[in-house]
């Protein structure tokens, strides 16, 4: 064989092998599209409504946003609740972000993690850990990694005081025998009528099986989820409602000196147990659990707003806590 043909060969198996690795890449990266599901997009009634794999897998609007998996990962969950499997932790193995994905999903077609764009979904996310990080945690002064790192280090009240069984309710929510209502969950759950209330929402038997809060993760972030995203009473805000600026105060909110932002989130979720009360410490911890969280996912803390929308120190209660609905 002449040293042309040689040349002209060679050349061919190198076109041929370039063509092969090109058409390898590009199935690759078919394949790499093909596994994420489509995004379902529908015009109802005007609006662009969406089905978005099975984490916002309902019809929505806000399914047509990033789901929280897009912007909020593994990592990130480890690195806000980096002690929450110690060996001192009291529910070592319990909290895991696979099951506050699997709850969240429940409440993401409902704008949890899904309203506005992805700055407000970040903090959204934020504010709802903040306050599950703060109710959570056995971190203290000296604790390694600082008192903040300590989050989902409960799962249950471990010494309860009394069984939370409130006959008011006993025509509504009767108390089951022998069954305590104490403190359980991502968002602590207490009183029989609470556990009553959020089992009929979730479809779930607490009222009789409050230990089922203890025994699930997913369950426990899903009645914190609901929580979040359902108000106290009928006219109120929820906590959602009242971060993402869904919520328009009244007179009376704004001479209560109630507005838009995270402050009031800790007022609807604990009224004057922790707001109306100046600068209290357990105020103050719940607020640096969000600030520190704003930091730890990239947002900084210097994004959550001026210190009037950050605080309850001087906001009147919606439910003061003489009325049963405001027990906790």
């Amino acid at each position: 064989m002449s040293a042309l043909k040689m040349k002209v060969l060679g050349f061919m198996v190198i076109m041929l092998s370039i063509s092969a690795i090109a058409k390898g890449d590009e199935n690759e990266n078919e394949n790499e599209s093909s596994s994420k599901p489509p995004i379902l997009v529908k015009m109802v009634k005007g609006k662009k409504m969406c089905v978005k794999d099975w984490e916002c897998n309902v019809l929505s609007r806000f399914c047509c946003n990033l789901t929280i998996s897009d912007f909020f990962e593994t990592y990130q969950f480890e690195n806000l609740f980096s002690k929450r499997n110690s060996p001192v932790a009291h529910s070592a193995g319990f909290w895991d972000y696979k099951s506050f994905i699997i709850a969240s999903a429940l409440f993401q077609p409902l704008g949890f993690g899904t309203t506005g764009g992805k700055f407000m979904q970040m903090k959204e996310i934020a504010a709802f850990l903040g306050h599950v990080g703060s109710k959570t945690s056995c971190g203290y002064g000296v604790a390694t990694g600082g008192p903040l790192a300590w989050g989902l280090c409960y799962n249950k009240e471990l010494s309860p005081s009394q069984d939370y069984c409130d006959d008011y309710f006993k025509l509504t929510y009767p108390c089951s025998p022998g069954v305590e209502y104490y403190g359980r969950g991502a968002l602590p759950i207490y009183w029989n009528y609470n556990y009553g209330k959020i089992g009929e929402a979730l479809k779930v038997d607490l009222l009789n099986h409050p230990e089922y809060i203890e025994q699930n993760a997913t369950l426990a972030f899903q009645a914190a989820m609901w929580q979040w995203m359902n108000p106290v009473k009928k006219g109120q805000p929820s906590a959602h409602d009242a971060f993402v600026g869904n919520w328009k105060p009244t007179k009376n909110d704004t001479l209560s000196k109630r507005v838009p932002g995270f402050g009031t989130t800790m007022n609807i979720l604990y009224g004057d147990n922790v707001c109306n009360q100046g600068d209290i410490d357990s105020m103050n911890n719940i607020i640096s659990h969000y600030l520190y969280y704003l930091d730890l996912m990239g947002i900084g803390r210097e994004e959550a707003g001026p210190h009037e929308l950050l605080t309850c120190a001087e906001q009147k209660p919606f439910n003061p806590s003489s009325s049963p609905a405001a027990s906790s």
